[in-house]
């Protein structure tokens, strides 16, 4: 990894290169005004390597690029803040969407991607939710496609299990005895919910779009780490997937509005974002 040079009052070049090699993993990119977070994130890394510097880190990633260091230092440097049921108004959205959905096109599965769902608490809301309205309204569920760039995240996010922190964040406790058991000092969603989502490794950047095309595609709080190009790269790529009538959900501090023509504020849902006419979709097959 080489370690750039920079003016005085930059980040230090160990940093530099670090969020240089986030950036190039994952396109998301790390503010300088928020470059004390490396060495606080990677902390517990260099502990368990009995390293002292980030110098330290980045010597020993240089020494093996292609080994389990770099995924690594990638996983503790994203932004996995989030929460169950954050923005709930928008969730209860996204549900009210769906289940209409359900009913205009009878036959048909509705199908959602969370995409950057991070330790997977969006997807789990979404299936409480979907779970809820759809026993109340005699409707099928939609399938949950739940993606993330980090290997560490999904493991996570399949295998369910949270803190007592993370179960209290957003959590209503009715929900938490429907759909979870306590295991210990964390608490684990009971298979039933899990097998409602299926779980895979994405990049946004860099990966093809999931194969199929999909009602809803949430994507919040994640564009906002990406450049300009990457942004319209990955609006384009939404757009190749998202049916007609479909939506966009994205984070409240994003917008397609001045980045992307692919979409168009939804004149039903507020605050939503639907293809905008015109918009040509790919052909793809529907994920399995």
């Amino acid at each position: 990894m080489l370690i750039p040079r920079l003016e005085p009052g930059s980040p230090t070049p160990a940093m530099s290169a670090l969020a240089t090699l986030l950036e190039k993993r994952t396109g998301q990119r790390l503010a300088a005004n928020r470059s004390w977070r490396i060495e606080t994130e990677l902390k517990p890394v260099m502990r368990a390597l009995g390293l002292e510097t980030l110098e330290d880190l980045v010597a020993a990633y240089d020494a093996d690029p292609r080994g389990k260091l770099g995924d690594q230092i990638v996983d503790a440097l994203l932004n996995q803040e989030t929460s169950f049921f954050r923005d709930g108004a928008v969730l209860d959205m996204v549900a009210d969407a769906a289940m209409a959905m359900a009913v205009e096109h009878a036959g048909r599965r509705i199908k959602v991607w969370s995409a950057g769902c991070a330790n997977g608490q969006e997807p789990l809301s979404l299936a409480m939710l979907f779970a809820e309205r759809a026993r109340q309204q005699g409707l099928a569920e939609p399938e949950i496609l739940a993606t993330d760039v980090s290997d560490a995240a999904i493991s996570r996010a399949r295998a369910g299990r949270f803190s007592q922190f993370e179960i209290q964040r957003g959590l209503p406790v009715r929900r938490m005895i429907e759909w979870f058991e306590a295991d210990g000092p964390t608490w684990t969603a009971r298979p039933d919910l899990v097998r409602r989502i299926v779980f895979r490794r994405h990049n946004l950047v860099g990966d093809v779009p999931p194969v199929g095309r999909f009602d809803i595609v949430l994507c919040r709080n994640v564009l906002l780490y990406l450049s300009a190009d990457q942004r319209q790269q990955v609006f384009d790529a939404f757009a190749r997937v998202v049916r007609p009538g479909g939506l966009l959900v994205l984070g409240a501090g994003e917008t397609v509005i001045g980045q992307s023509e692919a979409f168009v504020p939804s004149a039903r849902y507020r605050g939503l974002y639907e293809p905008a006419p015109g918009v040509r979709l790919g052909l793809r097959e529907e994920f399995a």
